[in-house]
């Protein structure tokens, strides 16, 4: 793969990475890292300001294959912690998911992100981002037990998603360093939000490889959404 989706060198943006957990010296003892939190709060945010908009203005939201029927019970922060556990994926995969999903809002521009939608949308691109960074993933049949949804229909969000991306899946330095800054930024402007801890200085990530799928699968109890 390009050398251009590899993360940083070390000591890079190091303050900016520990803010949202990204450090490679914090994977795998960080039970819940900061960027889960400032994710979840900035999509409750989003969908908050959408759908008073689509309520203003009367509007009717279009309907796309990651509708449902109505909002799922589970909160967004919820869904995320969800995902985090059970996926066992890197928490860059997390930056990644919001690089793509603001991605395919930009190509669909009369979607909306809302409660209707926003949980296919982050299953979708975490697994989309685990295939594409992290050295070892679950397969499709394994998301959809996480996310709530059937294999079929994992099948079909993963296809709808990558067409609207085009395909388009790298992400250069910049960008990615760009986003976390859009996130780290959600601190000062959420509203109350506070992150766990006082930030540090600790070194900058390097996982974003080509990745192959593995077959293990863990124990993990289905959601369901309970009308899709």
């Amino acid at each position: 793969m390009d050398s251009s989706v590899h993360m940083v060198e070390e000591g890079s943006n190091a303050y900016l990475y520990s803010a949202l957990d990204l450090s490679e010296s914090e994977v795998g003892f960080c039970e819940s890292p900061r960027v889960l939190s400032i994710l979840a709060s900035l999509l409750d945010r989003v969908v908050q300001r959408n759908e008073k908009l689509l309520e203003a203005t009367e509007k009717q939201e279009k309907i796309t294959v990651f509708h449902g029927l109505r909002a799922p019970n589970l909160s967004i922060r919820s869904y995320i912690d969800r995902i985090f556990k059970y996926s066992n994926c890197s928490p860059s995969c997390f930056t990644l998911a919001y690089v793509y999903i603001d991605r395919f809002i930009h190509q669909q521009p009369e979607v909306p992100i809302t409660s209707l939608n926003v949980h296919r949308l982050l299953i979708t691109s975490v697994m989309v981002a685990a295939k594409f960074v992290d050295d070892a993933f679950f397969n499709n049949a394994y998301y959809a037990k996480v996310g709530g949804v059937s294999t079929l229909e994992m099948n079909r969000l993963e296809l709808e998603f990558l067409f609207n991306l085009d395909f388009k899946l790298q992400v250069t330095v910049s960008t990615f360093e760009s986003y976390c800054l859009k996130l780290e930024k959600e601190v000062a402007v959420g509203g109350g939000y506070q992150i766990e801890r006082p930030l540090q200085f600790v070194c900058g990530r390097n996982d974003l490889n080509n990745k192959e799928e593995t077959q293990g699968q863990s124990v993990v109890p289905r959601f369901t959404y309970g009308a899709v």
